[in-house]
């Protein structure tokens, strides 16, 4: 009986123990409550913890705004004027006298005034580089412009000066005459990885100093999409939103630094889709030194015509490396020739710098300055040599020898991938293809036809009319047969001539 009492006892006693628990935890503030109920819930309930990654996106956001506050000086918002230009409705005589009776009255000129185009206006950013006022934008943003106008972060109003263009690059630089210009600090595009935070800052949709936020999403992407697919093209892929608008302003990474100038978008609606494509400082930068040194842009020539190394290519010609740029043709006495470089070379670096493809060799030529000296390292059927190659200047007679012409009664023409398209090719990217072939001519006795592609010659490959003929003055002077390797459609073929 005596234990029987105890365990009640026991059991009164631990009851009244619990109620006065009870009412001190109610007696207390709201707040010691909540952390003297937390104390007799389970454990894992209190585990919800932002902690450091709150912290870190915190530190993020913090970069971001520190970036966009220190970058909004040296952003400008860019507009541009085509008056209205008269178009003439006129035609020579000679088309005036074919038409029906009637019609003349269409093409003669109204009394009031000639017919006009109407007036355009472009908006687009830029970047201050100098402080002096030297702004660097995209060429499409000022292209043919009457009258440019660049508006200040503070509100000013300035008209510009249009320095010079490069249509091959998509870069302008203008001149503005103001005080207190802040320029951006130059940062460096070959070291950015993809991954690597970066913000966009322009004026889309005429909303200045919008700032937008990505990462790099590809580097060296060659799109075919300056001056008509015929200009130097070493893109930064990003995420960070690029619109209309944007064209020409800068493309920063998380330093401030100016890493690219934002110029395309890859979007079916013309809005952003995620893929933006912004041109590399290494790319823009000598353009820019070039421009406010000479007003215009002066590059190098190597004198050779260069394609990627291909897994197709590495079994079919038996190289010994698997990136570079091959070496296809070699103009005589021009750079390349001068330095004994030979087709079939493959170039794996230059200037310490690694090459991948033929576009990242042909612009870091075109970046170089005319009497520049650059290294390269070439493969040549497995030996690796060291070849100096002192460029000469890239000009329109020096562009020229690349160009078609006439050899053995035919018209020719260095492959482009518009022609190859033309004739039904996909993947050849050198020779040269047939036009057209004169009746009675060597290539017609020897079987030639229009869209044949000429690959090589005597066991030379030729990217030019000027290789071809070379090649057939040598066969000539030693007397000996010539041998051309064709390609048509599918299949390959030796041809001799006749």
């Amino acid at each position: 009986m005596q234990n029987q009492w105890k365990r009640v006892s026991l059991a009164m006693g631990t009851l009244w123990l619990a109620t006065l628990t009870t009412a001190v935890v109610v007696s207390l503030p709201d707040g010691m409550q909540s952390d003297a109920l937390a104390d007799q819930t389970d454990t894992r309930a209190s585990a919800i913890d932002p902690g450091q990654g709150l912290n870190t996106a915190q530190d993020l956001s913090a970069s971001f705004r520190t970036v966009a506050d220190a970058m909004r000086p040296s952003v400008v918002s860019i507009s541009s004027k085509i008056k209205a230009q008269p178009v003439s409705r006129q035609l020579p005589p000679g088309l005036r006298n074919q038409l029906p009776p009637g019609f003349e009255d269409f093409f003669r000129e109204d009394s009031r005034g000639q017919r006009q185009t109407p007036a355009r206006e472009g908006q687009g950013s830029g970047v201050i580089v100098r402080n002096d006022g030297y702004i660097l934008t995209n060429n499409h943003v000022v292209e043919d412009a009457d009258e440019v106008y660049v508006e200040l972060s503070d509100d000013r109003r300035v008209l510009a000066d249009v320095v010079g263009t490069d249509p091959e690059t998509d870069l302008a630089v203008l001149k503005i005459e103001a005080d207190n210009l802040q320029a951006i600090a130059f940062g460096d595009s070959d070291a950015i990885q993809v991954g690597d935070w970066v913000l966009a800052i322009g004026s889309p949709f005429g909303l200045d100093q919008t700032v937008t936020a990505g990462i790099i999403s590809g580097k060296n992407r060659n799109r075919r999409i300056v001056n008509n697919g015929n200009g130097f093209e070493d893109f930064l892929q990003t995420d960070a939103a690029i619109n209309p608008g944007n064209s020409g302003g800068p493309l920063v990474n998380l330093r401030g630094e100016l890493v690219g100038i934002n110029t395309a978008i890859l979007s079916r609606s013309g809005a952003s889709a995620g893929i933006g494509f912004a041109i590399p400082v290494s790319l823009a930068r000598p353009v820019l030194t070039s421009i406010i040194e000479y007003g215009q842009v002066r590059r190098g020539f190597l004198g050779a015509q260069v394609r990627d190394v291909t897994p197709e290519l590495v079994e079919e010609m038996g190289l010994k490396v698997n990136d570079g740029a091959l070496i296809q043709g070699v103009l005589d006495q021009q750079p390349a020739a001068n330095a004994n470089l030979q087709p079939g070379d493959v170039v794996v670096s230059v200037d310490g710098k690694k090459v991948g493809s033929s576009s990242q060799l042909v612009n870091y030529i075109a970046s170089r300055p005319p009497g520049a000296s650059v290294s390269m390292v070439i493969n040549r059927d497995g030996e690796t040599l060291n070849k100096t190659v002192n460029l000469q200047e890239r000009t329109s007679e020096a562009m020229a020898m690349f160009n078609g012409g006439n050899a053995l009664g035919a018209e020719l023409e260095p492959i482009t991938p518009e022609t190859a398209r033309k004739y039904g090719y996909n993947g050849v990217e050198s020779g040269l293809i047939v036009i057209s072939v004169d009746d009675g001519g060597i290539a017609a006795e020897s079987g030639l036809q229009a869209g044949d592609v000429i690959e090589s010659a005597g066991g030379n490959m030729v990217g030019s009319v000027q290789q071809l003929q070379a090649v057939i003055t040598e066969a000539k002077r030693q007397n000996v047969p010539l041998r051309l390797i064709v390609r048509r459609g599918n299949t390959r073929m030796i041809v001799p001539l006749q």
